[in-house]
């Protein structure tokens, strides 16, 4: 049972974060790292009972890595070609095809590595593998707990619901995306009034130099179009970002109610990020998604994803130096054997 402590404690300190603040990137990382740590200590002890099945395990578990990558490649690959295609070649968009390349081009450093089987490159490979291990490992970090935290009940008592923008079409026209989200906005706002609150409304989206009006206004409209009513709306029209959108809607809400609570709406592959921003920046309350087209959703996570990278960045340079270091590190150690007849071969 010692083997399991690490995943034990792991386990522990998300839970006790999730209690804490649900909002943290913290508790993802723990969580994926508590997973591992239970998954190795179960290899480890049936790896010792019964070697031979520890080494079928272990083969099964490369050849299923391997068919994972080369999958997750081709669905990668696929989905950038359909989002160029639907959405435009904005570099957001590239995202899923940029990562189906990066995979392709890691499966050929590696082969080729092994075909070769030179120092040098095998040490670079090797680094590309854990530079992109650890990347991976934080992207299913941040898939699991964002699906966990969208699934996690929420504070149903709340003075605000807050629908953060995402751009208007043609200057002035609610596009689907945004649409999906004023939609759930809706439902939230009929849920609390059901249960005696009475909630204000608060669209937030400024007017970005392509727009005719504020997003704000043209979510306003949306919703009175619809029959909702236009007292218990207002408006946020400076922001030009998700932490924009969350500062000032805040601004407004602890003017009229400093004891506020907000419901943020946006969609489900932003839900995560929007959260950890609410919590940066101050603002007391959770988010919830609204759906997304499903060919939108996989460079939308990413994009997301990326966006959290961004916002740990002198934490992850630090330790993509450090790997690197090491790679570097490793190389030197195996240069004196193999170094010079590598070079005096070339």
């Amino acid at each position: 049972m010692l083997a399991y402590a690490p995943s034990l404690v792991c386990l522990l300190v998300c839970c006790f974060g999730v209690v804490r603040d649900r909002r943290r990137v913290s508790n993802a990382v723990f969580l994926g790292l508590a997973l591992v740590f239970a998954a190795a200590a179960l290899f480890l002890r049936l790896a010792s009972r019964k070697p031979q099945l520890g080494h079928d395990m272990a083969v099964a578990l490369l050849v299923l890595a391997a068919l994972g990558i080369v999958t997750l490649a081709w669905f990668l690959l696929a989905n950038g070609i359909t989002m160029v295609r639907k959405e435009g070649r904005s570099p957001g968009n590239l995202l899923s095809l940029g990562a189906g390349i990066v995979l392709v081009a890691l499966v050929a450093l590696l082969i080729t590595a092994l075909v070769l089987h030179t120092h040098t490159l095998v040490v670079v490979a090797g680094t590309a593998v854990a530079l992109a291990g650890y990347v991976g490992f934080l992207f299913l970090c941040f898939l699991l707990y964002a699906t966990l935290y969208e699934r996690l009940r929420i504070r149903r008592a709340a003075d605000y619901v807050v629908v953060l923008g995402s751009g208007l079409v043609g200057g002035s026209t609610v596009p689907p995306l945004l649409a999906s989200r004023l939609d759930r906005a809706r439902k939230e706002h009929a849920t609390l009034s059901r249960r005696g609150k009475r909630p204000v409304l608060l669209t937030s989206g400024g007017q970005g130099p392509d727009e005719e009006l504020p997003e704000s206004h043209a979510m306003a409209d949306y919703l009175v179009a619809r029959g909702f009513p236009a007292d218990l709306i207002e408006r946020e029209d400076r922001s030009t970002t998700t932490e924009e959108n969350l500062t000032f809607s805040k601004a407004l809400m602890q003017k009229a109610r400093p004891d506020y609570r907000c419901v943020i709406v946006t969609n489900n592959y932003h839900v995560f990020r929007a959260a950890v921003t609410a919590r940066r920046t101050g603002v007391r309350g959770h988010v919830v998604g609204a759906p997304t087209a499903a060919y939108f959703w996989p460079s939308a996570v990413m994009r997301e994803f990326v966006a959290i990278l961004l916002t740990y960045r002198r934490t992850n340079a630090a330790i993509f130096l450090l790997l690197l270091l090491g790679g570097l590190f490793i190389w030197w150690l195996g240069w004196p054997s193999t170094g010079h007849a590598e070079f005096l071969g070339s």
